[in-house]
């Protein structure tokens, strides 16, 4: 995840102070077998909606293989024993599940901070509140676009209008909400008409998901942008980010599953000559880039824990059979090892790249489904061969 508004303007929040390292994160500690990870819990695979790219695969049946209510507290316990910081509560849809409420209690009392990833359908006046009291800090809704963009990507009509109604309930309590938004061809048409969504509603973060191949997001390959087209997208960002500061809207606007934006941010930066780009530079190696296996880490509904959320081809073990610290400090893992050390197994062009300290490979699960080798190059760089030492 990239913090396109604290690297261009030096403004932060929470989630990125912790993301950086600047209040006593575990990111701090260097040692990547030593750090602790945000952890991301898709604690259901239902869902109200069946979105063409949902990495899960979620639909609206119900599946019998969930963690139950007993088991899924003591998850959330072993998570704070671990000293897991944040927990993202995700799906499917995580309203679906009638415990969330009691789960996400739960982990607050135990000093976790929790994150809701909704689709914000199912977010009336009372369920808003109830989210505010239970104690979530930040509720990320998805917005894929525009009503009619949205609608399709969603297969459901009407779901732009009650996930914006969800949202508008989030700011009517007080509760910090923002909008998740996956590029593809279909919709990069929208992100210019999605600052301005921003704006009049008054929605103070938005992230832009590059896609991943994963789910069924795998069978959207050819509805990924090219790389040429992702970088003209990602500096139209860049750019509007600043205009809307500048116009005294001061949104925060991240970038998510591409850490070439990081690099090029820099480029950009520098070729400009601003002060401010070795600044850049420092934060984007004190965040190290990818932190698959390191410092995200996921947990599915059965229990089952992945090295993020998007990656669910490699299991690394399962809760209910020894506790999440365990399995996310055993070296002997043939693939955690690794990933612990990725930047000694990754190949190709990612290898010989001046910022793999600061991207750390990319995506790994997009250069599997690409490739069909998890160290291969990811295919999403957008960056030329000079402009990252290779020639």
């Amino acid at each position: 995840m990239i913090d396109i508004t604290r690297l261009l303007l030096s403004v932060s929040s929470q989630m990125e102070e912790l993301r950086y390292g600047d209040k006593g994160h575990p990111i701090k500690e260097r040692d990547p077998e030593k750090q602790r990870p945000i952890v991301v819990w898709n604690l259901t695979r239902s869902c109200n909606l069946r979105c063409l790219h949902c990495y899960t695969r979620s639909d609206e049946k119900t599946h019998h293989c969930e963690v139950s209510t007993e088991q899924g507290r003591a998850l959330i316990k072993s998570l704070a024993e671990f000293g897991v910081p944040v927990l993202l509560f995700s799906g499917g849809e995580p309203l679906m599940r009638k415990d969330l409420l009691d789960l996400a209690s739960y982990a607050v009392s135990l000093g976790i901070r929790t994150v809701l990833s909704t689709n914000g359908t199912m977010i009336d006046k009372e369920k808003a509140q109830a989210l505010k009291d239970t104690g979530f800090s930040y509720v990320g809704v998805s917005l894929d676009g525009l009503k009619n963009t949205h609608d399709h990507f969603r297969q459901s009509e009407g779901a732009f209008e009650k996930a914006l109604k969800g949202i508008r309930n989030c700011l009517d309590v007080g509760l910090k909400v923002g909008l998740r938004f996956t590029i593809t061809k279909g919709n990069a048409a929208d992100v210019l008409p999605i600052f301005d969504i921003l704006k009049k509603e008054g929605i103070p973060r938005v992230c832009f998901y590059h896609l991943a191949y994963a789910g069924r997001g795998t069978e959207l390959m050819e509805e990924d942008l090219a790389p040429g087209d992702t970088r003209d997208l990602i500096e139209t960002i860049i750019d509007q980010t600043s205009k809307m500061h500048e116009q005294g809207f001061p949104i925060q606007v991240l970038t998510v599953a591409n850490h070439t934006d990081g690099p090029f941010l820099y480029l950009k930066m520098k070729r400009k000559n601003n002060e401010q780009a070795q600044r850049v530079m420092d934060l984007l190696t004190i965040n190290g880039g990818n932190r698959t296996g390191v410092g995200i880490a996921s947990v599915g509904w059965d229990g089952t824990v992945y090295p993020d959320q998007f990656w669910r081809t490699q299991p690394l073990g399962n809760v209910l059979d020894k506790p999440f610290g365990e399995i996310w400090t055993d070296m002997s893992h043939p693939l955690l090892g690794k990933l612990k050390y990725k930047k000694k197994y990754i190949t190709g062009r990612c290898s010989l790249c001046k910022f793999l300290d600061i991207c750390g490979g990319n995506l790994r699960v997009r250069a599997e489904s690409a490739t069909g080798d998890l160290w291969a190059s990811d295919p999403a760089c957008y960056l030329s061969d000079e402009e990252i030492g290779v020639f």
